[in-house]
């Protein structure tokens, strides 16, 4: 498995992200800029350029037409994928944490930072209402007064979003009426990462309490945990087996006192079902901010604290070891 390695970035990567057909991908970082590569190749296709601070979070929608970004200078910006042009400006009063399309791509959401005084908030954009955007009025507004939101997704069909707190829990929050419908707190510390499955059923989240949980996207039913003995910063459900791939490593700032041989910097592959550990792809310097499954499934990309990304193609071997378990 020798990896394309991405090199457009100067700081360490906060996010990767495919398109649905999974021919372009999107990696955020924190430098202001924004790069789209061609994940067949990792040739750069192009950025997309505006942000004055670090980039925390990037979607593309449904058709790969608009790309979403957010950032810590206090701006989510909507962008034309093809063109790089920017289309939309929405301004916040702190840094944008977390953001995403909804299933059709109409509607945007994306949380803001509790900080400077400012509260936590989830705004949602219709953006087939220009006037909400020229405005900066969101259609809804959610105050989340307890914890920061550090990580969330829509769920199945767009009817609510899953978010994941600096302390531990997990709530949904309704996209129509902005209500909390459910709340359950299993991580005992912040959750890093949300990524659903690919047909939406079921999601995981990656924890600083050393483990990854899978739920039930619509119950939030506990169903699975897989253990590690370092923090995990990501965690993505393969579309056509039971695996998963979780990234992680030490707290950045900790990372110059071990070297990279115990650094447990690489990424781990467990059983969806067993919750057992079947295999490690090492090759970050650092530890691994972002990882995601190639939606077709024959590959994965990890981005890391070492400002790198890496598409790593599977062997055939992989396909013929699953088929035959």
């Amino acid at each position: 498995m020798k990896p394309i390695l991405l090199q457009g970035h100067e700081r360490s990567i906060t996010q990767i992200k495919y398109n649905r057909e999974g021919d372009l991908l999107f990696t955020v970082a924190k430098d202001p800029i924004v790069n789209v590569w061609y994940s067949v190749n990792g040739e750069r296709l192009g950025t997309y350029n505006g942000h004055t601070g670090a980039v925390w979070c990037v979607d593309a929608d449904w058709d790969t037409r608009h790309v979403l970004t957010g950032s810590a200078d206090n701006s989510c910006r909507l962008w034309d994928c093809e063109t790089g042009k920017q289309l939309a400006l929405v301004k916040t009063s702190s840094a944008v944490r977390t953001c995403g399309f909804d299933f059709g791509g109409n509607i945007i959401m994306f949380s803001t930072d509790k900080q400077m005084g400012y509260q936590c908030f989830v705004s949602f954009f219709d953006l087939r209402d220009p006037s909400q955007i020229e405005n900066n009025e969101p259609y809804m507004k959610i105050p989340c007064s307890d914890s920061k939101i550090t990580s969330a997704v829509w769920g199945p069909l767009g009817e609510f979003i899953i978010a994941g707190h600096e302390s531990g829990e997990l709530n949904q929050f309704s996209a129509k009426s902005g209500e909390q419908l459910s709340n359950i707190k299993e991580h005992t510390k912040q959750i890093n990462d949300i990524q659903t499955s690919r047909d939406m059923t079921m999601f995981i989240t990656a924890s600083k309490d050393n483990t990854a949980k899978l739920f039930d996207c619509t119950s939030l039913e506990h169903l699975k945990t897989f253990r590690t003995e370092r923090p995990v910063n990501s965690a993505a459900l393969s579309p056509i087996f039971d695996h998963v791939v979780l990234g992680g490593g030490q707290e950045a700032m900790d990372v110059t006192t071990t070297s990279t041989r115990i650094g447990k910097f690489e990424a781990r592959f467990f059983h969806l079902a067993f919750e057992e550990e079947f295999g490690r792809v090492k090759g970050h310097f650092g530890p691994i901010n972002s990882v995601a499954f190639h939606p077709d499934g024959k590959s994965y990309s990890s981005g890391g604290e070492d400002g790198y990304v890496r598409i790593h193609y599977f062997d055939p071997q992989y396909f013929e070891f699953e088929f035959e378990a």
